[in-house]
């Protein structure tokens, strides 16, 4: 099976890559210049924002995995260039070049409302409140009025294989003001790869899953695995649903997580 991946030098495409090589997949990485791909993938260059280069990556292609984003752009406009713009060029890409290929894409569990009365399940509305999550709320209604054969993975907080995320967490609680009783869904690379394998095999067509393991983490158990204490409070949490995603789709669809919490990452060391 031919594969595209977009984002492949990414933190989650430079770990999921080397696992699509080793289970068999034909993979090509679209690459900015002076990028290198993974051993076993084929270098594609070209850039989401320059239409004319895509469509080499996508000729041929059986499956499509779209990771390229933007997060942290310093101007909104550039998120939304790169996270929307570029969703729509690779898209009329894939139409023209491989119109009956899988388009599997990442988006992110921040697409929903913060005020849930529950954990957020699939087919709850989407309320995003700030750029990145919005740009992406946008692409994923783009995909799902393409007329391709598209899934939609939406991400929780992924971490492990040294990628770092967890030791952000005191930077990213002290700059959001976050609660130490926030809790976050979280998501090991060994299981987005699993998603992944799930989206190419046809198990997830047509269809938006949450990707989440079995056990959110608050901002005091993730910073004390990042080794910084975080002071308890006394005010309550104000919302105890907010970042928490329902799993029941993606276990009915049959996934299992390789790696089921934070807390069995950090005793076999794969954080």
């Amino acid at each position: 099976m031919n594969v595209l991946v977009t984002g492949g030098t990414g933190s989650v495409g430079s770990r999921l890559l080397p696992r699509l090589v080793e289970a068999g997949f034909d993979c090509r990485a679209l690459l900015r210049p002076g990028k290198t791909a993974p051993a076993g993938v084929t270098a594609i260059e070209g850039d989401l924002l320059d239409p004319a280069s895509l469509a080499k990556a996508t000729e041929g292609v059986d499956a499509i995995v779209h990771l390229a984003a933007s997060l942290r752009a310093p101007d909104p406009q550039q998120m939304w260039a790169a996270n929307l713009e570029g969703t729509r060029n690779l898209i009329d890409a894939a139409k023209g070049g491989a119109p009956k290929a899988r388009f599997i894409m990442a988006s992110t569990g921040l697409v929903y409302a913060s005020d849930a009365s529950r954990p957020a399940s699939e087919s709850d509305p989407v309320a995003p409140e700030r750029d990145y999550p919005a740009s992406k709320a946008a692409a994923e209604a783009l995909l799902a009025q393409s007329g391709l054969n598209w899934s939609i993975l939406r991400f929780a907080f992924v971490y492990g294989d040294g990628d770092g995320h967890i030791a952000q967490i005191p930077e990213l609680t002290a700059r959001m003001q976050l609660h130490p009783a926030s809790r976050f869904s979280m998501i090991h690379h060994r299981d987005v790869a699993t998603f992944v394998k799930m989206g190419l095999a046809g198990a997830l067509d047509g269809r938006i899953v949450n990707t989440t393991d079995d056990a959110p983490m608050t901002i005091f158990e993730l910073s004390a695995m990042a080794g910084v204490a975080v002071a308890p409070v006394s005010t309550p949490l104000p919302n105890p649903w907010a970042g928490i995603m329902d799993a029941a789709l993606a276990k009915s669809l049959g996934f299992r997580p390789e790696v089921p919490t934070t807390w069995l990452a950090a005793r076999d060391g794969i954080l």
